[in-house]
């Protein structure tokens, strides 16, 4: 993938070596279990708060230092980042960036506090994007994901679909449809389309990243590819079998490996975010 030449956007606040405190209460070893498997790839943005606050208060936030990191990963994440507001931006009207952050461990966040078992999430509360990057780590050496540029901006792009659910009122539907459910099953099919449609987004995303910064962030050969193995890898059916030998349908919260890779190849293939309606037949 092809980034090095993009802008970058100066936003990304970077509280990596703050520390960012412990939490309180036992527990938190199965809690973190539980957690890599299901939300590696990005909490359900329905779900942060009740499983943060379980796990630790809001608190005061922390402040980091805000701009473009030095280093190269906290600049992969700054250039990706302006690039996908830049493409947002040209699709919805009155577009507004969400807020980066870089945190090691666990971080203060308006939906509580966020641990860097929970993977990547989008906190709604503050319109923010919490990244522990050490993630990209796990997802290769846990769970068979690619190492290439491109199957990690795909992980970052995921999370800023969240934001465009946020920005759209989709989150807000999806919630109170998730009250309305008879049981906690149906509730999961409103999640998984959430995911999905996210994930459709990051396609839309991918196929208009050259246009919007004039060929200096964009895919190369092979890089579809590589984004493609990645949600193969982190599909709800993929990590459940992993962890406990079997199958239960019941509990998907973010989909199966053929549905992610399936919408992450439509909105690459249609570029247009209006192909990505997950929630036809609901």
């Amino acid at each position: 993938m092809r980034w090095m030449g993009g802008r970058g956007g100066g936003g990304v606040e970077d509280r990596r070596g703050m520390g960012g405190g412990t939490l309180a209460g036992g527990g938190i070893g199965a809690i973190a279990i539980a957690l890599i498997g299901y939300f590696v790839f990005g909490i359900d943005p329905f779900t942060t708060e009740q499983i943060v606050s379980q796990i630790g208060g809001t608190g005061v936030q922390e402040e980091g230092k805000r701009g473009t990191p030095e280093d190269q990963a906290g600049r992969f994440v700054d250039v990706v980042g302006a690039n996908i507001n830049d493409v947002w931006s040209a699709k919805i009207d009155g577009y507004e960036p969400p807020r980066v952050v870089l945190y090691e461990q666990g971080t203060r966040t308006g939906c509580g506090f966020g641990q860097s078992a929970m993977g990547p999430f989008y906190c709604p509360n503050d319109e923010t994007i919490y990244l522990d990057l050490g993630f990209w780590r796990d997802m290769e050496t846990r769970l068979g994901a690619s190492g290439a540029d491109f199957a990690r901006a795909y992980v970052i792009a995921h999370e800023f679909g969240h934001h465009v659910q946020s920005l759209t009122g989709t989150t807000t539907k999806v919630a109170q449809a998730q009250a309305r459910a008879r049981n906690a099953a149906e509730a999961n099919r409103y999640s998984v389309a959430m995911e999905l449609q996210a994930d459709c987004y990051a396609g839309v995303w991918a196929r208009g990243a050259a246009a919007a910064s004039n060929g200096e962030v964009a895919l190369e050969a092979g890089d579809l590819e590589e984004g493609l193995k990645t949600a193969n890898a982190i599909g709800d059916d993929t990590l459940q079998r992993k962890s406990a030998g079997q199958v239960a349908p019941e509990r998907f919260t973010h989909g199966t490996s053929a549905q992610r890779v399936e919408w992450l190849k439509r909105g690459y293939e249609s570029g247009d975010p209006a192909r990505c309606d997950t929630f036809a037949g609901f």
